[in-house]
């Protein structure tokens, strides 16, 4: 009985070679970015995995390996003071990321007119957002303190009847820290979204003028859905600044007068570093990162995830 041999197709010694090259390239550039990988891994993910891990947790002063399942869950939703920093910042929030697109776009739209010294403009609308939300903090704690800042100042002008007390009025506080945020962000969404407007077609503002389209409609209607990509982008940028806002309320207030300005990021590190409570402190930690992956997971899926989909 004859036997046929069937020969496995080999590779041409000219795609062997390329294969080999591109791996002789490539090979420096993986060893280099190995260690920053291991990091990621270790410090990040690591560390991520070990917060969920303490939530679940007696721990005090000292981290313990116990199980209680979700006990510190619930007395982190019983504890007045964790549901008054959740409040505080869905009201940071709100009002945070809605002003900052408002004010941000009306700058940009100011500066795409080739106004004089647009230089100069771009630079005072971004320069807030140089500077740390501590000195940002200090410099608002200075302005609207009711004996240094604003109120003394209209005072010695002669108006004896004006107030303006929200820094240590409890109800009114916590509109203190979103002027200050406006100032500091504001600059950054104007960057973004004036970006978008210099790569809007010059032709639509012709057809729309030959049309006899008032100006405003043709943003509403026209500018602003091409400029979606960048306006998920600088609410994404706006909203993880939101989640870990920290800084500019230590600055500011230290979470007063009394509780008023509290915020889940000085909830996590008074828990964890004055209190001596790992356990309820990485609790709240881990409802915070649960809000973060909720906020970015459909903002990478968007970008990244389905274009990939399409072009497969």
């Amino acid at each position: 009985m004859d036997t046929i041999s069937i020969r496995a197709p080999s590779m041409p010694s000219g795609s062997t070679k390329k294969i080999q090259r591109r791996m002789k390239t490539r090979l420096p550039a993986a060893m280099a970015l190995l260690p920053t990988a291991l990091i990621v891994l270790v410090v990040y993910i690591g560390c991520m995995l070990w917060t969920v891990r303490l939530s679940f947790t007696s721990s005090t002063l000292l981290p313990k390996l116990d199980w209680v399942g979700f006990a510190q869950y619930s007395r982190l939703f019983a504890n007045d003071r964790f549901l008054t920093s959740a409040s505080n910042i869905v009201i940071f929030g709100t009002l945070f990321i809605s002003g900052c697109l408002i004010i941000g776009f009306l700058l940009a739209v100011f500066i795409d007119q080739n106004v004089r010294g647009e230089g100069l403009f771009r630079t005072v609308f971004l320069y807030p957002y140089s500077m740390s939300f501590v000195v940002t903090g200090v410099a608002w704690q200075w302005f609207l303190n009711p004996g240094l800042g604003l109120q003394k100042l209209v005072r010695d002008m002669g108006f004896e009847s004006f107030t303006f007390d929200w820094l240590v009025n409890q109800r009114m506080a916590i509109y203190t820290i979103v002027i200050a945020g406006l100032w500091h962000g504001a600059g950054l969404t104007m960057a973004i979204l004036l970006a978008g407007l210099r790569g809007v077609d010059k032709d639509l503002w012709k057809a729309a003028k030959v049309d006899g389209i008032p100006t405003w409609r043709v943003y509403t209607s026209v500018v602003l859905p091409l400029l979606r990509p960048m306006v998920v982008t600088a609410v994404v940028l706006l909203t993880t600044g939101v989640v870990k806002l920290y800084d500019l309320v230590v600055a500011m207030t230290l979470g007063g007068p009394g509780i008023a300005t509290e915020v889940p990021a000085k909830f996590v590190m008074d828990h964890l570093f004055e209190r001596n409570n790992i356990g309820l402190g990485t609790a709240a930690a881990t409802i915070m990162l649960i809000t973060v992956v909720s906020i970015l997971a459909p903002w990478v899926y968007v970008r990244y995830v389905r274009p990939q989909g399409r072009h497969a």
